[in-house]
């Protein structure tokens, strides 16, 4: 049976939560991820929508088992992050959708989904709002402007956002400027700054989402170079070890 299994007695007043499902950039992960990690959330439900693979996930260092799509929670800061470890089947979009809005809708939750927009980008990336419900007020007080053209978010995501506007759930899309090819720890930055810190009223630090964009640019450095008439090398099987 779909839905949403809340494994913690946690007590919130009209949350909001973000959402980090892979996509363009691995934008929403990079954020949802630095959430979690940065408070030290708890783990608070899993998300056995359809969609969602029947796999477990674990962590290095640690023996207990993890649903793959999952719920991580900060009463504190009336936070929720839903954080995925693997993609939500495209096929299964519409029902996975169907049934977390229908679990936002019931804990009075206002939903904040990430979407990386594939762009060529000079200097800080761009944050773009969209909105559902009455969301739109809730970017216009953030300062947040929307998208300068006319575009559509696909995917889980997309299918998402439009579940969230077919309910009239107040709801908030952020679209960053994104690397198509890489995962973009820089625009996940700009999210936070220019997307989630506003709407959410939390300071997040990014400290960290600097040094990993900063790593990250110097392996493409690297890669391009040994890519450059090193035939021998241009097939072969290495591990990346910059996000699993």
């Amino acid at each position: 049976m779909a839905r949403v299994e809340t494994r913690t007695e946690i007590e919130f007043d009209s949350p909001t939560l973000i959402e980090g499902l892979p996509g363009v950039g691995l934008v929403g992960k990079i954020v949802a991820d630095h959430l979690v990690d940065t408070f030290g959330m708890d783990y608070h439900a899993a998300v056995r929508c359809e969609g969602v693979p029947e796999v477990a996930t674990y962590r290095g260092g640690r023996s207990a088992l993890r649903p793959p799509v999952r719920l991580h929670a900060d009463a504190e800061r009336d936070l929720l992050v839903l954080q995925s470890d693997i993609p939500v089947s495209p096929s299964a979009a519409s029902e996975f959708a169907t049934c977390v809005t229908g679990w936002l809708a019931d804990h009075d939750a206002t939903p904040v989904y990430l979407s990386g927009m594939p762009a060529e980008k000079e200097g800080t990336p761009e944050v773009y709002g969209v909105a559902t419900g009455g969301g739109e007020a809730l970017l216009d007080e953030a300062g947040i402007v929307p998208p300068h053209e006319a575009g559509a978010v696909s995917g889980p995501t997309g299918a998402l956002l439009a579940q969230a506007d077919a309910e009239a759930l107040d709801g908030v899309g952020l679209i960053a400027e994104a690397s198509p090819q890489f995962p973009d720890p820089e625009a996940a930055r700009a999210v936070i700054t220019g997307g989630v810190e506003p709407l959410t009223g939390i300071e997040v630090g990014t400290d960290e989402l600097v040094e990993q964009a900063e790593e990250i640019s110097d392996a493409r450095e690297q890669l391009a170079k040994r890519m450059q008439g090193a035939d021998d090398e241009a097939s072969q099987a290495q591990p990346l070890r910059m996000f699993q």
